[in-house]
């Protein structure tokens, strides 16, 4: 998969790159990443890339023709195909399944990080094919946006993990926050690893690990929940019972 990243700071993102899965995914070449500085497409000796928005008003925008330049390198190299999407407050909000369908399509990719207080609106009518928001909040810039995106999409490239069963039991993979792990030692500080985990019982322990989710989605994110019983697919007597056991428990 090749990823496109639209950045006033590539050298932010070859560092954030550089380690970790990520890393190891663009080291093995599962994974291109390449950065275009719209810096290097002005014009004057100052390589201005910031100017005052029109109407007044606080901060700066990113100017046109440097960005639209970078853009369009971009695309020269990626093909009329690739999807550009702009990292932006005002996109709709990246999940999982959306994040599951870019990886599965294998679509290459052209990520805008903007900076100051966004770009002109018509790069977005021009160039952008959508936009997207990792939360509503607001940080320094999109490169931070776009590594989020980036990291999360290698994750679900067949084979850099390893074990491809570790992104499928991943929080939000079946709609569902992640069940609790627990490793060595058996005991520590007086709190004792659930025993269905040393038992062996494979069954059992899906169970559990099911319910746990279950019950976790049901106390953290009910919203995931309600999804979830919407989608006919996803909801079966076995969950609705393992979720009814773990609210007895809860409760007692």
């Amino acid at each position: 998969m090749n990823i496109y990243l639209i950045s006033l700071f590539p050298e932010l993102i070859q560092q954030a790159t550089s380690f970790g899965v990520l890393g190891r995914a663009i080291k093995q070449q599962q994974l291109t990443l390449k950065c275009f500085n719209p810096r290097d497409y002005t014009e004057d000796k100052h390589r201005t890339v910031d100017d005052r928005p029109y109407g007044g008003g606080p901060g700066m925008l990113m100017k046109v023709e440097p960005l639209y330049k970078a853009i369009m390198a971009a695309k020269e190299i990626a093909g009329n195909k690739v999807k550009v999407v702009y990292l932006s407050p005002q996109g709709k909000l990246v999940n999982q399944k959306l994040l599951v369908n870019i990886a599965a399509a294998g679509d290459d990719l052209i990520l805008i990080a903007g900076r100051y207080e966004g770009i002109d609106e018509r790069i977005i009518e021009l160039l952008v094919d959508e936009e997207w928001s990792i939360g509503d909040y607001v940080i320094s810039g999109g490169e931070f946006s776009a590594l989020v995106v980036v990291d999360a999409i290698t994750r679900l490239i067949p084979g850099v993990l390893g074990d491809d069963e570790s992104a499928l039991q991943d929080s939000f993979m079946q709609g569902l926050l992640d069940y609790p792990h627990y490793t060595r030692p058996e005991t520590i500080n007086g709190q004792i690893v659930p025993q269905v985990l040393l038992s062996g019982d494979h069954k059992a322990i899906q169970d559990w690990r099911l319910k746990q989710a279950l019950g976790r989605t049901w106390l953290r994110r009910p919203d995931l929940l309600d999804a979830i019983k919407i989608d006919d697919s996803r909801w079966d007597e076995e969950k609705a019972k393992l979720l009814a056991e773990f609210k007895d428990e809860y409760q007692q």
